[in-house]
């Protein structure tokens, strides 16, 4: 059963089907992307813990995905008690889903490298947050994805703005933000990292990636990082999924400096970057690794196989219906791409409906890689 039904719940669903799992698709609004290849599928509000329960109790999954931080998170450990398997584990659910937890783990009790951060319930404790933090600074929400509610602040006439921007932008009941340190980054990196139920922690070769408005534009593998960094992260990845338990594919996200390596945040789950691993960048992408390891299927190891990169195809107004999508034909006419449409069943502003794939030998140019993948987006428009 998949709690949350998006693109990145799509192409698992897919290699689901492919090794023969039945699967039940669930989200808050019908014909989710999950849902159009899913056996079956239930429309919910998932912060509703009775309403959780009942589909649980109707369907009794062996396993329980969560794959959206809207969820009534609590739950999961009753389902757990249930000898129901919750993916990754229902702490480790509980902590990535806030923040909070995830940062004062991963600080506090686990003493990794992050940014300076405080916390706010009232726009008073914000503007005490940033007195302690400094400008300039991220506020985020507490709970949120796709960079919803994310903002940078560089002076006091930003805050109010941003208070009120990250509070509408937070998902559940949840409204509380985190303020943080700007880390002046070179680079940013997400480290795909899957822990298996019997054998070694494994890490996919590192992923680029750029973010516009708090959301992910464009990502590309392998990422451009010295060995010392790379050592590093892998290390913090390690220290910080042991701590959390349970088992398949992680989205562990880095700040890179000139000199030094800042852990950023967590996923539970595949990433939205890691759909660059959709242009066959390594032997099985980042859904099919969640899938293995999910099953306790062995991996006994992660190859690289080309090099990639991923564009995402945005809509630019809002409409209540799904889009026509005009162009495809001209798009991937060219060697080394392809598309994934996401079939959404509507559009906002800079939602994100597919992305562009395109890739090429070792030897060629990265920049050339991440041109293509951009050109063949932009040749993509919704009507």
């Amino acid at each position: 059963m998949l709690l949350g039904s998006g693109e990145l719940g799509k192409e698992f669903v897919i290699s689901a089907q492919r090794l023969g799992q039945h699967t039940i698709a669930v989200d808050n609004y019908e014909n989710a992307p999950a849902m159009q290849v899913a056996h079956t599928f239930e429309v919910i509000n998932m912060l509703d813990g009775e309403a959780l329960q009942k589909i649980v109790e109707k369907h009794k999954p062996d396993i329980i995905v969560p794959e959206i931080e809207a969820i009534r998170t609590d739950k999961l450990f009753d389902f757990e008690n249930m000898d129901i398997q919750v993916v990754p584990s229902a702490k480790a659910v509980n902590y990535t889903m806030n923040r909070k937890q995830i940062r004062d783990l991963a600080s506090v009790e686990l003493g990794i490298k992050t940014a300076n951060y405080r916390y706010a319930t009232t726009f008073e404790e914000l503007t005490k947050g940033i007195e302690a933090v400094g400008f300039p600074a991220v506020i985020k929400p507490l709970m949120s994805s796709s960079g919803k509610g994310q903002s940078v602040v560089k002076k006091f006439e930003d805050l109010k703005p941003s208070w009120e921007y990250a509070i509408s932008g937070s998902r559940g009941d949840l409204k509380e933000v985190i303020i943080e340190q700007f880390i002046p980054f070179e680079s940013e990196i997400t480290l795909l990292t899957v822990t298996q139920k019997n054998d070694k922690t494994l890490y996919c070769p590192p992923i680029g990636h750029r973010q516009e408005r708090g959301d992910y534009m464009e990502s590309w593998q392998p990422a451009s990082i010295g060995s010392d960094q790379l050592k590093e992260a892998k290390e913090m990845a390690n220290k910080i999924t042991a701590a959390l338990g349970g088992q398949g594919l992680w989205g562990v996200e880095f700040f890179l400096t000139k000199d030094e390596v800042y852990f950023s945040e967590l996923s539970p789950r595949p990433h939205d970057t890691g759909m660059v691993t959709l242009a066959g960048t390594q032997d099985f992408n980042e859904f099919e690794l969640h899938l293995r390891a999910i099953l306790g299927m062995l991996i006994p190891g992660i190859e690289l196989l080309r090099s990639g990169a991923s564009a995402v195809i945005l809509a630019q107004n809002e409409q209540n219906k799904p889009p026509t999508y005009i162009g495809m034909e001209n798009a991937i006419g060219v060697n080394g791409t392809d598309l994934r449409i996401f079939g959404k069943p509507s559009t906002r502003k800079y939602r994100r409906m597919g992305v562009a794939l395109a890739w090429a030998n070792s030897e060629t140019d990265m920049n050339d890689i991440r041109m293509k993948a951009m050109e063949t987006a932009e040749k993509i428009t919704l009507k």
